[in-house]
């Protein structure tokens, strides 16, 4: 009785440990199970850059991730920006580049949600069942299952 009492105590926590993913670096992954929502946000870093062309060594300040769905095998590419805009930098690109400012900078925060009666299997929406979400940027990334 002991034993399995035990065995029961270590499979709940297990489970509540993966619903709380927490936080992941580059090349490391997460997993969320049949989650209603799944929150991304990009850690804080500054847009680092010395260099004239505006390259920097942290991606600009943008978090850069991957997510595998198991529903249907689809991966998907994230990028969060809350760095980046897609202003031109005139004096060092030689000349405009033909962008219009847009005047806002990207997202450093976002919700997927579940939409089970999607008629599309490939969505976004589509996270039910198993998704693993894999950091393939320099930026950490706080990822909450819910």
């Amino acid at each position: 009785m002991k034993k399995i009492f035990a065995l029961t105590a270590m499979f709940i926590a297990g489970l509540a440990f993966s619903a709380n993913a927490g936080q992941i670096s580059n090349g490391q992954t997460v997993k969320c199970d049949n989650a209603k929502s799944i929150t991304l946000e990009a850690a804080k870093v500054a847009n680092a850059t010395t260099d004239k062309f505006g390259y920097t060594d942290n991606d600009r300040g943008s978090a850069n991730l991957i997510l595998w769905k198991s529903s249907n095998f689809t991966t998907i590419p994230i990028t969060l920006g809350p760095n980046d805009s897609n202003q031109t930098l005139v004096s060092t690109d030689h000349g405009l580049t033909g962008i219009a400012q847009r005047g806002t900078m990207g997202a450093g925060k976002v919700t997927l949600v579940s939409q089970p009666f999607f008629s599309r299997g490939d969505s976004i929406g589509d996270i039910s069942g198993l998704v693993k979400i894999t950091n393939t940027g320099s930026i950490p990334v706080t990822v909450t299952c819910n």
